[in-house]
């Protein structure tokens, strides 16, 4: 357990905050009852000036509310209201009105005339590219940071599971690694690791910072992905922006007037995309005779004919099987002049490839937004979900390893075990069995939501108060009845079940002042930000049950245990961030954050994370005029300093454990610290230089983006070295800022439009170079990271290194004769080939050169860091045909092949790789497969590079066709049809000999899920 004191810093700030927005309500409701009751007021007018009414909308005659209305040269401007209609005042003779919305071209026209009407055209590089920062909107042509837009028109027609899946590979440094498990989580990396800690990004739905990952969300409802990558983009994140920020924005309610109701469902056939071939029966058989006998032991006496033994049984088939997962959405979206309604229901349903694995889900989205008049408006975004997630007892490594002469049942269709001598069966438990008998469910019940009113204070300043809850709750239970299998016998029963519960509360209010004076534009956001959240948890198990038919804790009889625990962590936070820009050349942005958080001792707990960044838009000056070629060039610079606060709660404080002792034949309940106190533990701080070019080329066919960055992660936390003469621990030891990573690297978007007529051909390129570093760590003594389950590391944290490289032996062949053995340096003393090392083993290099093969003559191997990642998607468009090609890829990575080390290491009765069949038998026989031998006396199977292979993947991970109906086909009860095919993880080219090449970030592939290759048929129909 851990000592803390109760922390509240809302408490402490809450009074400050409630009297301040107290005191800008009453203002607000004052200004708002002085004000008239139109939506929209007439301007003073003097006597010798000209009033201008008009009305602004779009292709579709829909109006624009919200678009700005400036007379040029002037510091007069307007805004439309909900109609899109604005009046605008002016002396002049000759006025020149500028409009300006977000995702259309900015207009001039003359007013000839009392009443104008203005008709916008949606912008080509800014439409597509409106993106959402933190705490706002902004174009992408206005933007001075790094920021990433996620193209969703290419993920319309993938079957993906959740949001992080339609992600990978389309943004520019950023690294997404997903699972084929059913119900699992993708993983992030930003522009590379810069923390030994967690490097997921902090993830926002709908201004809500989540626990809960992105699978709770429904890739139907998400009308928007950016993710904020430099500091200057994610420092008004402060403390939670190192690794980056991912905003998603889900759909507010129809985009023209009038109601829509819209059903999309898929359904798709998983399977895997490799499997690992074993050894069949006589295979096996032969492999284990050669064994036993290199050992000095008997074989099987059985096995005299292998080849008598067939096949045999086939666990990796019977494991592994074609299974279908499909989804299905209804939404309702209703939009008018004074309110967004968007209501969806989905229901997802997936059944994992391998046995007994299965995930359902179901979602709910209600989000809203309401006019009251021209100062007030309230919304909500509420999203409620609840998922079951499904599982045997399935070991992917054992399965592997399964005797395949051994029946999966017996005659009187019962489980088998293995029987007889171990040399010969082996131990492995039926995996089959396990993966059916065993039940493992995980039900969640997740709210994820918020209110939120804005009030129009001023004309250009906005007041918003934003309250949310994430409410995550789930309930773990895990079944085992008892069985006797061969040798493996469970005599009793068993059952566990926890109880879960995660509360998260925020609190947001901000001042957003915009405004245009001329050629001046300025926009800035003040706020503050509170954030709470509080765990707990309590879970039991027991055994031995009178009848398996009574799964309830009560009906146990043996073994009853108990746990529980809690943790809450709070923080506080105040942001300023402002927007400068003149004449739309020359802009700059400031950001500014202090964050205090309870995660840390007195004297740190507050932190200032600030940032800056310049741009210049080269093109909009005048000696680019007759540049033709160019539309749009930019040239971004930003700084800016984040951090990260997620070290756990009470890493400041020490950590005691309850212990019992014997006193006098009594026993004594006694509390004895465990972990050292650290007071000083302070945040990771992380600095960012970022240096962009921005380019719209050929009437916009051409649109180029190239990031350069330097991101150095400075007083990065690591385990402090403590003796054991202090009393504490040296094992579970508390963290201390020393140390240093820094990742550096370019990045390349291009999307050009290379047909542009009948037939269409569009083409996005996102190429993401990082090189990664850890440039100090506590000492000269390396982090040891990565295990085998052999009691053996596989990688290290060490400076001058990049992060979690691999460590271990380097193999120099094969022992080709004794003589070899006598003439290299000693690996394993002796004279007997069956215990120690003999022709057929595998010879290690001596890199110290002393004689000896031990630790000292390890050294680092590979980089499970990839060199650079990179994607192409092309889309083709005829007539109502679409087609897609996308691809995706990965180059420079290690994988430490882990499987391998049980799977070739030929030292026991367990199935191996049919690798194996190419094993040293005699002299020429094999220079890189070493001799089966029982009990490998030469350690054969340690870490070493023998294991290491190439992670580089070009993989086909989508393809589809779409079909969309002509509107005369479809009459007045449709508004649009489309029916697509789609396939996804096609293809891999690899030179990976496991599953898939795409594994955990440290790059080791120990039990990993597959990824799945999906074929699916889709219908999108639209009411």
């Amino acid at each position: 357990m851990r000592s803390y004191h109760q922390i509240d810093i809302n408490n402490k700030y809450a009074k400050d905050v409630v009297l301040i927005l107290f005191m800008l309500v009453v203002f607000s409701f004052c200004n708002t009852a002085f004000a008239a009751e139109t939506q929209q007021q007439k301007p003073t007018v003097k006597s010798t000036q000209k009033i201008i009414t008009g009305i602004v909308y779009n292709e579709k005659h829909e109006p624009l509310p919200g678009a700005t209305v400036i007379i040029k040269g002037t510091s007069t401007s307007t805004t439309t209201d909900f109609d899109g209609k604005f009046s605008i005042a002016s002396g002049a003779a000759d006025i020149i009105l500028i409009v300006s919305y977000i995702g259309y071209a900015d207009k001039e026209i003359a007013a000839q005339g009392s009443n104008v009407e203005i008709q916008l055209a949606t912008d080509a590089v800014a439409l597509t590219d409106v993106v959402v920062i933190g705490y706002g909107k902004a174009k992408a042509k206005d933007i001075t940071g790094s920021i990433s837009s996620i193209n969703l028109a290419g993920t319309k027609t993938q079957s993906v599971v959740n949001v992080g899946e339609a992600m990978q590979g389309r943004a520019a440094g950023v690294q997404v690694i997903s699972s084929g498990e059913p119900g699992s989580n993708v993983s992030f990396r930003v522009r590379g690791t810069g923390t030994i800690a967690n490097n997921n990004p902090l993830v926002v739905v709908d201004g809500m910072p989540l626990n809960g990952g992105l699978n709770q969300v429904n890739m139907n409802d998400v009308e928007s992905i950016s993710v904020l990558k430099d500091a200057s983009s994610t420092a008004i994140y402060g403390s939670r922006g190192a690794n980056g920020v991912v905003i998603v924005t889900t759909k507010r309610g129809g985009t023209k007037e009038g109601s829509t109701l819209t059903f999309d469902t898929f359904t798709a056939v998983q399977n895997a995309s490799n499997k690992v071939n074993v050894l069949n029966a006589s295979q096996f058989a032969s492999l284990n005779n050669d064994m036993l006998s290199n050992g000095g032991l008997t074989p099987n006496p059985l096995w005299t004919n292998p080849s008598s033994l067939g096949s045999g049984t086939d666990w990796v088939g019977t494991l592994f099987n074609p299974e279908l997962m499909s989804s299905y959405t209804l939404s309702y979206g209703n939009k008018t002049k004074k309110s967004n309604i968007y209501v969806s229901a989905n229901y997802f349903n997936q059944k994992g490839i391998i046995l007994n694995t299965d995930y359902r889900r179901f979602i709910v989205q209600f989000n809203s937004d309401t006019k009251i008049n021209s100062k007030i408006k309230f919304g909500n975004s509420i999203k409620m979900a609840h998922d079951i997630k499904e599982s045997g007892a399935y070991d992917i490594r054992s399965t592997l390893l399964a005797n395949p002469t051994q029946p999966i049942y017996d005659a009187t269709g019962n489980f088998t075990g293995p029987t007889g001598n171990p040399l010969y069966s082996g131990d492995i438990e039926n995996p089959i069995g396990k993966a059916t008998t065993v039940e493992r469910s995980t039900k969640g019940y997740n709210l994820q939501g918020n209110l939120f009113a804005e009030i129009n204070i001023l004309k250009n300043l906005v007041f918003k108060s934003l309250g949310g809850v994430e409410a995550n709750i789930w309930f773990d239970r895990t079944w085992s009845p008892k069985y006797s299998w061969g040798s493996d016998v469970q005599t009793n029963s068993y059952l566990s079940q926890g109880t879960n519960r995660s509360i998260t509360i925020l609190w947001d209010n901000t001042l957003t002042y915009d405004a245009h004076f001329g050629a001046h534009n300025f926009n800035a956001v003040v706020g503050s930000s509170s954030q709470s959240n509080k765990y707990d948890f309590l879970n039991g198990s027991i055994q031995k049950f009178a009848s398996d038919g009574t799964q309830q804790i009560d009906n146990g009889t043996l073994q009853p245990t108990v746990g529980g625990n809690a943790s809450e962590w709070a923080i506080m936070s105040y942001l300023a961030r402002a927007n400068y820009d003149y004449d739309g050349k020359y802009y700059i942005t400031g950001t500014i954050r202090r964050d205090g958080s309870s995660r840390f001792g007195q004297g740190n707990k507050w932190g200032w994370f600030p940032s800056g960044a310049i741009s210049w838009r080269i093109s909009s000056e005048k000696f680019m005029e007759k540049v033709t070629a160019i539309n749009d060039l930019k040239l971004r610079f930003g700084y800016g300093i984040t951090g990260n606060q997620d070290i756990g709660n009470y890493a400041f404080s020490s950590s005691y454990n309850t212990v019992l002792y014997n006193f006098n034949n009594t026993y004594v309940s006694a509390v004895v610290p465990t972990v050292l106190p650290n007071t000083n533990v302070k945040w990771e701080g992380q600095e960012q230089f970022n240096l962009g070019l921005d380019a719209s080329l050929l009437d916009n066919r051409i649109n180029l983006t190239v990031d350069a960055y330097v991101k150095n992660t400075n007083d990065m936390l690591v385990p402090m070295s403590v003796p054991v003469t202090s009393g504490y621990s040296d094992i579970y030891v508390p963290s201390i800022n020393a140390g240093k990573i820094q990742n550096k690297g370019i990045e390349f978007s291009l999307s050009t439009k290379n047909l542009v007529h009948d037939l269409k051909w569009s083409s996005d390129v996102v190429f993401s170079y990082n090189k990664n570093k850890v440039e100090s760590i506590n000492g000269d003594t390396p982090i040891i990271t990565g295990s085998t389950g052999l009691n053996s590391s596989i990688s290290l944290i060490q400076a001058g290194y990049p992060v979690n490289v691999f460590y271990g032996y380097v193999t120099d062949g094969i022992f080709q004769s004794q003589a070899d053995v006598n003439n290299h340096a000693v690996q394993m003393a002796g004279s007997n080939t069956a215990t120690s090392t003999a022709a057929g083993d595998v010879r290690f290099k001596d890199l110290n050169n002393d004689g000896i093969i031990n630790d000292k003559d390890r050294t680092f191997l590979g980089n499970p860091n990839p060199k650079f990642s990179y994607s192409l998607n092309n889309t083709f468009s005829y007539k109502n045909f679409d087609l897609t090609v996308y691809l995706q890829g990965v180059y420079g990575n290690d994988i430490y092949n882990a499987n391998r080390m049980y799977t070739e290491s030929m030292s026991v009765a367990n199935n191996q790789t049919t690798a194996t069949l190419g094993r040293w038998t005699g002299a020429g026989t094999s220079n890189s497969m070493p001799r089966a031998v029982y009990g490998d006396p030469n350690n054969n199977a340690r870490v070493s590079d023998r294991f290491i292979e190439d992670g580089s993947y070009l993989r086909l991970k989508n393809i589809s066709l779409s079909y969309n109906f002509p509107q005369k086909a479809l009459g007045s009860t449709f508004s649009s049809v489309r029916l697509y095919f789609s396939a996804q993880n096609v293809l891999t080219f690899t030179n990976y000999k496991g599953f898939d090449p795409e594994v955990l970030a440290n790059g080791i592939d120990n039990n990993v899920y597959p990824v799945t290759t999906n074929y699916s048929v889709g219908l999108n129909v639209g009411f």
